[in-house]
């Protein structure tokens, strides 16, 4: 891996590894039934050009490690590119977003495999951009879910940091989420705290309520973060109440909510609300490549 997209990806605190497996299932997505037929048929080897990574909307850039990633995959030489934005970078329309210099053939091969990341992660950003704008000046934060696109998870999560959201667990192992099912199954929220602190008491422990009973239940058996699901204003408040009857309580709303009604569910005291919007279904930020010169050799 070329060292500058090695300092890259570690700022960005992705797994290198992982990221290049990603990088070359997208790229065999094109390649599967052979080569780039139209390029290698088209343009000669030697065909060089200058192109631009041109952002067509305002939003925020996310995924330009990614974007060398898959360049650097291709060989297309690394030394001709140029970022001219950052990872979490507002952007306005016409920005320039990254410059490039090389041959043409592995710029095409390229392309799309670049710009799907491109702009599905900036759009994960953008997204999370919005959440945090609307809430902001409260002391609420952003999370996001395991509602991801599969294999994507560590891309998509990393978007969300780069938007200003905060980060829910990776998987089923790093943190313990205590659903409705589970407390069917184990008899109660008692129950299943019980078990689970029994189990794996090294593991940050939340329990979902849906009701204000259970939400005195999980102060009770004194967890420290609880999810309160599908609660409207008036219950979210009275639930918000309960839990500050004991010291260090976090408490995360789910559910229902949308961009418009953020800042009153903000306002209700919650420390937390979780968007699974963010990452199952956002709308792509508008980037574009575009050749600017030609140079033939």
């Amino acid at each position: 891996m070329n060292e500058t997209l090695s300092s890259l990806v570690e700022r960005s605190g992705l797994d290198a590894q992982d990221l290049t497996r990603l990088v070359k299932i997208a790229l065999d997505e094109d390649l599967r039934w052979g080569p780039d037929a139209t390029t290698e048929s088209t343009i000669d080897g030697d065909h060089s050009v200058q192109a631009e990574v041109v952002a067509r909307q305002p939003g925020v850039v996310c995924g330009l490690g990614v974007a060398l990633s898959v360049l650097d995959e291709v060989s297309f030489p690394l030394t001709g590119v140029t970022l001219t934005r950052e990872d979490g970078e507002a952007v306005t329309a016409g920005d320039v977003v990254m410059r490039l210099s090389g041959p043409l053939p592995p710029l095409l091969l390229a392309e799309r495999s670049l710009l799907n990341f491109l702009t599905h992660l900036s759009g994960i950003a953008t997204a999370t951009d919005r959440w945090v704008r609307a809430i902001e000046g409260t002391d609420c934060r952003v999370r996001d879910t395991r509602k991801t696109t599969p294999g994507l998870r560590s891309l998509e999560k990393y978007a969300v940091r780069c938007g200003g959201g905060l980060n829910h667990r990776m998987g089923l192992g790093d943190a313990a989420l205590i659903k409705d099912n589970h407390i069917d199954a184990a008899g109660g929220i008692t129950k299943a705290v019980t078990a689970l602190r029994r189990s794996r008491p090294d593991l940050e422990l939340e329990v979902e309520c849906d009701t204000l009973d259970q939400v005195r239940e999980a102060v009770r058996v004194g967890c420290s973060l609880i999810l309160l699901d599908n609660m409207d204003l008036e219950t979210l408040r009275a639930a918000v109440t309960i839990t500050r009857e004991a010291p260090g309580i976090r408490v995360e709303a789910s559910g229902g909510i949308t961009l418009e009604r953020a800042r009153d569910v903000a306002d209700t005291g919650v420390d937390y609300i979780a968007v699974g919007s963010l990452t199952h279904s956002v709308r792509a930020l508008d980037l574009g490549l575009d050749v600017v010169s030609t140079m033939v050799r």
